[in-house]
């Protein structure tokens, strides 16, 4: 089982350390990958501090990070989670639109979800959403449950790299049917 909490997330933020990761790669020359910042107007600035104290978001964002990956593109999203049921709440559908056209163009899209009472991170592709996403909209529930999930996409701790998905990556593309 993956401990999390010995090493990893404890203490920094699941976005810190995917950072760290990308960085890894970028360095390692396997992949380049960024956080995309979510577009804001600021409303207030504390002159003092030179700190933004009040802004507002100018558009919906789309994916968390966006890159490519030995040149597939990738883009994805990383969502936490306190219990072993996921609300697709927290996902918006303006997201799963942009992941489906980016998927359309030949790229990868998923979502990193760590569970923090299981300390276990999970690499959900775009195709095991869209299971979901159609259950919910034809009246199913609203949410999917851990157990539901393959548990070959649960991410192992590696001591190089904080969060190490591109092995899913790879299991993702392995998983796809060939598209001729």
């Amino acid at each position: 089982m993956t401990t999390w909490k010995s090493r990893g997330l404890r203490g920094s933020t699941l976005e810190d350390l995917i950072n760290r990761s990308n960085e890894k790669y970028d360095e390692a020359g396997l992949a380049l990958v960024q956080k995309i910042p979510t577009p804001i107007t600021p409303i207030n600035i504390d002159k003092a501090t030179r700190h933004i104290t009040l802004a507002y978001f100018d558009q919906k964002s789309t994916v968390d990070y966006i890159g490519a990956v030995q040149g597939i593109p990738i883009c994805f999203d990383a969502k936490e989670c306190a219990s072993d049921t996921f609300a697709l709440s927290n996902i918006h559908a303006h997201q799963v639109e942009f992941m489906r056209k980016f998927e359309k163009q030949g790229g990868i899209a998923f979502f990193l979800i760590y569970f923090t009472g299981r300390e276990e991170l999970y690499y959900l592709p775009l195709q095991m959403l869209e299971f979901f996403w159609e259950r919910a909209e034809k009246g199913g529930r609203k949410s999917f449950r851990h157990d539901e999930l393959n548990p070959d996409y649960i991410i192992k701790e590696n001591p190089g790299i904080p969060v190490p998905y591109l092995d899913k990556v790879n299991l993702d593309l392995a998983d796809r049917p060939d598209e001729k």
